[in-house]
């Protein structure tokens, strides 16, 4: 089992950054693929960004291409989410998760992912 923790989150003006941190403890973080999902109030949640165990490749959803940086440090078992250029409709609870490298790096689907986080809400205001 693996057991994520983020943390992170908070308010903050349109233009401005944030800086998510997730945290796995249990088994070795290192042999999963991470990935961060968001959810806002009354829409399903939606894919973000995920990396690769190793941490060589980082897939984006088209929303946030350019603006987010997905990254991880093995020695530490943590993944990050740079958020950069926030913008209103990025407000929602965002979530860490952690699956196998075949199954659930290369997709957009939250039932693909095994482990996730309780969230931490950002708040983006205009």
């Amino acid at each position: 089992q693996v057991q994520l923790v983020e943390s992170g989150g908070g308010k903050v003006e349109a233009g401005g950054s944030l800086r998510l941190s997730c945290e796995a403890s249990g088994r070795t973080f290192s042999s999963y693929a991470g990935a961060w999902f968001r959810q806002a109030p009354g829409k399903e949640r939606e894919f973000v960004a995920s990396i690769r165990p190793s941490g060589s490749t980082t897939r984006y959803a088209d929303s946030v291409k350019g603006r987010f940086i997905i990254s991880r440090d093995n020695f530490k078992n943590t993944v990050f989410l740079q958020m950069n250029s926030l913008k209103p409709e990025d407000t929602a609870v965002y979530y860490c998760a952690g699956g196998d490298l075949s199954r659930s790096y290369y997709s957009d689907y939250a039932r693909r992912w095994d482990y996730w986080g309780q969230g931490t809400q950002v708040t983006v205001s205009s």
